[in-house]
């Protein structure tokens, strides 16, 4: 005898210590959920911890979409300064002539449309963390004020006469290789020292394959509670080697959970992937992130008949990003059939 008395109890008790590891799993950081499974990000956590009580700056480094804001904020999670503020900036999100003003600040009149003072982004992460992404993109004027910065020195906002004095942890991120950016004369080498005095690299996917169904569940569930992957989809899933890293296969499970006719996600409910067996530098995945995407949407609408408020919905994006999503398909004359207007 099994000890159970029906089939319904034994699905519920092994459900509820599935629910209990996937909280274990999961971590949050200033509103962003983590999940931790891989020996390898739990190393990356342990670092993390221990670097984070340090008044060191921290530079975080990994490919793209393996996660390096997550880390960042655990960072500030962690460290002293948890309960000051937190600001994050993209530094490849601005023309350069603007960075430095969203940096500094910049008083008023300091330039056309300057028609209030601004307090930059520095002063308001006084005492808090400042994260800068996509550094290695910065101007080289601007990194000569970030050295300074760094280095304790008062600056002046953009067209000012007063000198602004902060206290900021500095973290920050980047894809690029910046010891070769800083050879080449890319990047200033006083800089990359300055902020590489701990470093943290966040491994890719494929590094980490212990993560990779974990996280597309968890994506998954953000769609539908009772969705699951059949084992040959997560065999599939564990089988590409994912050189979009998460964002990929975020992508990748909106596809199949649009695709899908039912709550069990099966391999045929998955875009074509990349087996492995392939040197990941060398992959080029057959449906690129873009693609992926774009395919997501446009399948959405088809269940929909066009409906955008409903589509934003099930793919759990604003109406916003849709439409700017498909302006950007418009604009490049790739509409599917249906009528997205």
């Amino acid at each position: 005898m099994s000890g159970w008395p029906d089939g319904a109890a034994e699905w519920n008790h092994r459900r509820g210590l599935r629910i209990r590891e996937m909280v274990e799993e999961q971590q949050v950081f200033l509103g962003v959920t983590a999940i931790v499974v891989s020996p390898a990000m739990r190393q990356v956590m342990e670092l993390v911890k221990r670097a984070a009580r340090m008044p060191a700056a921290i530079l975080i480094t990994g490919e793209t979409g393996t996660g390096k804001e997550v880390v960042a904020r655990a960072v500030h999670h962690y460290s002293l300064r948890v309960s000051r503020p937190w600001i994050d900036f993209n530094c490849a999100a601005l023309p350069e002539h603007l960075v430095e003003s969203e940096l500094f600040g910049h008083e008023k009149g300091a330039f056309s449309g300057a028609d209030t003072l601004k307090p930059g982004l520095f002063e308001m992460a006084h005492t808090g963390t400042i994260f800068l992404d996509e550094v290695g993109e910065l101007d080289p004027r601007v990194q000569v004020k970030l050295l300074r910065v760094l280095d304790g020195v008062p600056y002046y906002r953009v067209g000012g006469q007063k000198k602004i004095g902060v206290d900021a942890r500095i973290v920050a991120a980047t894809n690029q290789d910046l010891a070769e950016a800083s050879a080449a004369r890319r990047f200033r080498s006083d800089l990359y020292y300055r902020l590489n005095q701990c470093q943290i690299r966040v491994p890719a996917l494929r590094e980490r394959p212990e993560d990779i169904v974990p996280i597309a569940q968890y994506f998954l569930r953000q769609h539908a509670a009772e969705a699951e992957f059949s084992p040959a989809a997560r065999k599939a899933l564990e089988g590409h080697p994912w050189p979009g890293n998460i964002r990929e296969l975020r992508n990748v499970v909106t596809h199949a959970m649009v695709a899908a006719r039912g709550y069990q996600i099966g391999v045929e409910d998955l875009p074509p992937l990349q087996s492995g067996g392939v040197r990941p530098t060398l992959v080029r995945s057959v449906w690129g992130l873009e693609n992926l995407e774009r395919e997501a949407i446009l399948t959405a609408l088809r269940k929909t008949n066009g409906h955008h408020r409903r589509t934003a919905e099930m793919l759990g994006i604003s109406r916003r990003t849709l439409s700017r999503k498909l302006k950007l398909y418009r604009s490049l004359a790739v509409e599917d059939s249906i009528h997205v207007a």
